[in-house]
């Protein structure tokens, strides 16, 4: 076969790869059904699966040195053994907040993945609605933050971070009366303009009629004398 030949199919290969590859992305070994039994974490880590799918090398960054996770298994997950970036996080986030090795939740999840999440983390000790739930649910905001990707709160995060919103809500009203206090000001400035015009025009009417008077009065006297 001529390089030249070689060329063209590999060039085509490449095509047809950059097209399908966001497909096989998809293509997760175990499908994508996480059923933690809390539907904010649900959309959580389907949003982890957008983002660990776009931006590998930050994703893997986050899980290795926030989740003590080694880097080769976390990598093997996402490439050799084709795991949903959602199931990476939640399995090594699941292991940092019970003490244990990532290897050892991953395995779990290997096992007995078609119970889902909500049923193998409560095996390991994590029971709905425990602190140790909330932990790891609250762990979802600091690790969106270092992404720097925005992240709603539902109304049990709220109660843990009470100035977020609120933060957000008055910067927006500040700029809001700041922008209005601006057009006011240039509407006082637009407004103060013909009342200083009434204002010269109306004096300059009475000098003039002053002066006009005077000029009469002395008239009128020398005619007089």
């Amino acid at each position: 076969m001529s390089s030249r030949i070689q060329s063209t199919l590999l060039a085509i290969a490449t095509l047809f790869a950059g097209f399908t590859g966001t497909a096989m992305a998809q293509d997760y070994r175990y499908g994508w059904d996480p059923r933690s039994g809390d539907v904010w974490v649900d959309d959580r880590l389907s949003d982890v699966n957008r983002y660990g799918s776009r931006y590998r090398e930050p994703f893997i960054d986050e899980i290795v040195r926030y989740h003590g996770a080694p880097r080769d298994l976390v990598s093997e997950l996402l490439v050799q053994r084709r795991w949903a970036p959602g199931d990476v996080y939640y399995a090594c986030a699941i292991a940092s907040i019970i003490g244990r090795p990532c290897r050892t939740v991953v395995d779990e999840w290997d096992r007995d993945h078609g119970q889902g999440w909500g049923n193998v983390a409560q095996r390991l000790g994590i029971k709905p609605g425990s602190a140790e739930f909330h932990r790891l649910k609250r762990g979802f905001v600091p690790t969106y933050d270092r992404w720097a990707r925005p992240i709603t709160l539902d109304d049990d995060l709220r109660r843990h971070y009470p100035n977020r919103d609120k933060g957000a809500s008055s910067m927006k009203a500040s700029g809001k009366a700041k922008a209005g206090s601006g057009h006011g000001a240039a509407g006082k400035r637009h407004d103060a303009a013909p009342a200083a015009k009434a204002d010269a025009a109306g004096k300059g009417k009475a000098d003039a009629k002053g002066n006009g008077n005077k000029g009469n009065g002395k008239g009128k006297g020398g005619g007089k004398d």
